[in-house]
C-alpha cells in the first residue's frame, strides 16, 4: 500500500526549520513498500531546531526569567528574625543540667555561708556582753571589798600623845573605875574618827564635856570626849577623817582624849586589847 504520510515540515532553507539529522543519514529509509524506516520514524517525533541567526531560545529564557522571579526567590529561604535574649545565663542555664546543678550547689554554699557568719557575729556579741557582765561584776566586786576593807580599817584617833590612864584603874576624882583609855596631847591636837561610820550623837555630855559619838557598822559605838571642838558633827566619816580636837571639857585634870569602846552600844569594854585584835598598838 503507498504511504499517505505527509510531512509535518518540508524540507528547505525557506521553511526556516528543519528536521533534525540523525548522524549519518540524509533522508528517510524505506524498509518495505509503502513502510517509513526506523530512522524516519523517529524523525517524526524530533523537535524543530532553531536556524541559527535567530532570537535566542524562548523555552530557556522563559524558565530562566521564571526561576528568577518565582522560583529561585521561593527556594531560598529568608532568614529568621534575630530574637535578642536579655540574660543568656538561663538559657545556657536551662539547656545545661549540670550548670543548673552549679548554680543550686553555690547559693546553698552561700547561704550557708552567710548562716554561719551571721552566727558568729551573734555569738562573738554573746560573748562579749558577757565579759562585759563579768568585767562589771568583778568592778563591782572589788568596790565592795575596797569598801569592806576600808570600813574595817581603823587608825588611832591622836597622832602625837601619851597614854596618862587606862581602862579599870581607879582614882580619887573618879566616881567609878577608869572606863576608856586617855591620850593625853595638847589642846587643839587634832582628833580622828577611828573607823568608818555614821556620827550619830555631838554635843556637851556632862562630865564627859564635848563628846562625840561614832556608831561602826558592825555596831560598836566610840565615844570621843572632853574635846574642844567638833568639826564633824553627824553624817557619815571615813577612817582618819578629823572631827574635832583635843581639849579639857567635862571632868578632866588636863587636856586628853578620853576614848571609850561601847560594843552594840552597851557597856564599855578595854580599849586596848580590842584596838591591839584590830591591828593597831596604841
Amino acid at each position: 500500500m503507498a504511504s499517505t504520510h505527509t510531512p509535518a515540515h518540508p524540507a528547505g532553507p525557506a521553511a526556516g526549520t528543519r528536521l533534525l539529522d540523525h548522524p549519518g543519514t540524509d533522508g528517510p529509509e524505506f524498509h518495505g513498500p509503502g513502510l517509513l524506516g526506523p530512522e524516519a520514524e523517529t524523525n517524526r517525533h524530533r523537535m524543530p531546531r532553531q536556524t541559527r541567526g535567530a532570537s535566542p531560545l524562548l523555552g530557556v529564557t522563559a524558565v530562566a526569567a521564571t526561576l528568577g522571579a518565582t522560583g529561585f526567590a521561593s527556594a531560598t529561604p529568608a532568614a529568621a528574625p534575630a530574637v535578642e535574649s536579655p540574660d543568656e545565663t538561663p538559657v545556657a542555664l536551662a539547656a545545661d543540667p549540670g550548670l543548673a546543678l552549679a548554680a543550686r550547689i553555690q547559693q546553698q554554699a552561700d547561704s550557708q555561708r552567710t548562716a554561719a557568719e551571721e552566727s558568729a557575729r551573734v555569738q562573738a556579741a554573746q560573748e562579749a556582753e558577757a565579759k562585759a557582765a563579768a568585767k562589771e561584776a568583778e568592778a563591782k566586786r572589788a568596790a565592795e571589798e575596797a569598801e569592806r576593807a576600808q570600813a574595817a580599817a581603823l587608825t588611832l584617833p591622836v597622832k602625837d600623845y601619851r597614854l596618862s590612864a587606862h581602862y579599870g584603874q581607879s582614882a580619887r576624882y573618879w566616881a567609878n573605875l577608869h572606863t576608856g583609855l586617855d591620850f593625853a596631847a595638847d589642846t587643839g591636837t587634832p582628833v580622828y574618827a577611828l573607823g568608818q561610820g555614821t556620827i550619830t550623837s555631838a554635843g556637851w555630855s556632862g562630865s564627859y564635856g564635848y563628846r562625840i559619838v561614832e556608831t561602826l557598822p558592825d555596831g560598836t559605838e566610840i565615844w570621843y570626849c572632853h574635846l574642844s571642838s567638833i568639826i564633824k558633827g553627824t553624817g557619815k566619816v571615813t577612817s582618819g577623817q578629823q572631827i574635832g580636837k583635843v581639849g579639857a571639857t567635862g571632868n578632866v585634870t588636863g587636856p586628853h582624849l578620853h576614848l571609850e569602846v561601847r560594843p552594840g552600844g552597851g557597856a564599855p569594854v578595854d580599849p586596848e586589847p580590842w584596838l591591839q585584835q584590830r591591828g593597831l598598838n596604841p
